[in-house]
């Protein structure tokens, strides 16, 4: 009705023509992204045509899990440092200790999880692994590109997993905490 249609690879984010650009709605569940030329008006139309109640709304901050920021030139940021702290809090609850910080990479160069021979992990194990790579799974949603071909390699180990996969994930969570302040800018 207000003139948006889905996005062909995404049926989650809506797209409508404005002049000599387009204006976006990212819909996840109950929460609303939007870039658009008057975004009070469109709530204003969803307040007041069709009763919805919205709470937090205005210039884009915090969003499923992802910060964001501009700095003095206006440039945006998207980094998801709240969330990552929650993942580090849930490590230390989890292990014990808070994740080392020693490392500059997620995996060492070379590495092949796939030729581990090391033991298979038990119950309790396995449970830590397959929440840590589903946390890291969704790390790389919101943003930590930059980790994804080492959890990816790592997920299917899922089923089975060994003491040496564990502590490759154990690994890359600590290689976010050294490099918690990675950002994708928009321009």
């Amino acid at each position: 009705e207000m003139g948006f249609f889905p996005c062909k690879a995404e049926p989650d984010v809506w797209i409508r023509a404005n002049g000599r650009y387009y204006e976006y709605v990212a819909v996840y569940v109950d929460d609303l992204g939007m870039a658009m030329d008057d975004p009070e008006l469109f709530l204003k139309v969803l307040v007041e045509k069709h009763n919805f109640k919205l709470k937090g709304s205005g210039p884009i901050s915090f969003h499923l899990g992802m910060d964001f920021f501009r700095d003095d030139d206006g440039v945006m940021y998207l980094a998801p440092r709240k969330y990552l702290d929650k993942v580090f809090a849930n490590y230390e609850r989890m292990f014990g200790e808070k994740p080392k910080q020693t490392v500059m990479s997620p995996l060492e160069e070379g590495d092949h999880p796939e030729l581990d021979t090391t033991d298979l992990l038990h119950d309790e194990g396995m449970t830590q692994y397959q929440s840590l790579i589903g946390t890291l799974q969704w790390v790389i949603s919101i943003g930590r590109f930059d980790i994804m071909t080492h959890v990816m390699t790592l997920s299917s180990f899922r089923a089975a997993p060994r003491i040496g996969h564990l502590a490759r994930a154990k690994r890359i969570i600590g290689y976010l905490a050294k490099m918690k302040h990675a950002c994708i800018r928009f321009r």
